[in-house]
Order: structure tokens, then C-alpha cells, then sequence
């Protein structure tokens, strides 16, 4: 499986971006698609998934209310809709993908694939 991650740039406060990740390989869309986001000497962290099997959607408290994760089966394309983008937010995204949803969706260790990873800048 191979993910592709695009759309980030820099933006300023209270902008929006879109960020894709367009899946190829053997992928199903029983697949659990998701975000994780890492700033500069920080960890990894998660940030929202999309359980393939029930649509059901999760997201990090810090982001609730701003982010949206979508997904796209017949493109194998999952999407990330960030509104009232805020300086902390700044970081590298990466997209990931499991073949079964893990109970433990916010380990970024229950994650078989990841993508290249896209910058997302804010400017205050």
C-alpha cells in the first residue's frame, strides 16, 4: 500500500487548508484512514481517523470543531478539511492507513502505512 499526501502550504490564521492522500496498492475501503501531525521537536501525535468499515469518524480534542476527515472510495482518497487554522497547528502531516480499526486509533504504532508527509504552516 502507498499513500501520497498533498495540500498543505502555508496559510495564515483563521485560513483554511485541504490536505488529500490519495491510496494505491492493496487497499479496500474497509481500510482505517487517517492523520497524524508532528511539529518541530515535538512527537507524533494524532490528529483525526475514519474507521472504513462504519464511516465513524475521530479526532483529537485540539482540533475538534475545526478539522474534518472525508473520504472519497472511489478515488481510495481520504481528505482533511482544516478550518480556523492556528499557529500551533504548524507541522508536518502525515497520512496512514491500517488494513483493520484499531481500538487504539491515537497510537501512531497501530499504523502499518504511512505517506511522505505534507507541510502545514501557520502564520500569525
Amino acid at each position: 500500500v502507498q499513500l501520497q499526501a498533498s495540500g498543505g502550504g502555508l496559510v495564515q490564521a483563521g485560513g483554511s487548508l485541504r490536505l488529500s492522500c490519495a491510496a494505491s496498492g492493496r487497499t479496500s475501503r474497509g481500510y482505517t484512514m487517517g492523520w497524524f501531525r508532528q511539529a518541530p521537536g515535538k512527537r507524533r501525535e494524532f490528529v483525526a481517523v475514519l474507521r472504513g468499515s462504519t464511516g465513524a469518524k475521530y479526532y483529537a480534542d485540539s482540533v475538534k470543531g475545526r478539522f474534518t476527515i472525508s473520504r472519497d472510495n472511489a478515488k481510495n482518497t481520504v481528505y482533511l478539511q482544516m478550518n480556523s487554522l492556528k499557529p500551533e497547528d504548524t507541522a508536518v502531516y502525515y497520512c496512514t492507513a491500517r488494513p483493520i480499526h484499531s481500538v487504539h486509533y491515537w497510537d501512531e504504532k497501530q499504523y502499518d502505512y504511512w505517506g511522505q508527509g505534507t507541510q502545514v504552516t501557520v502564520s500569525s
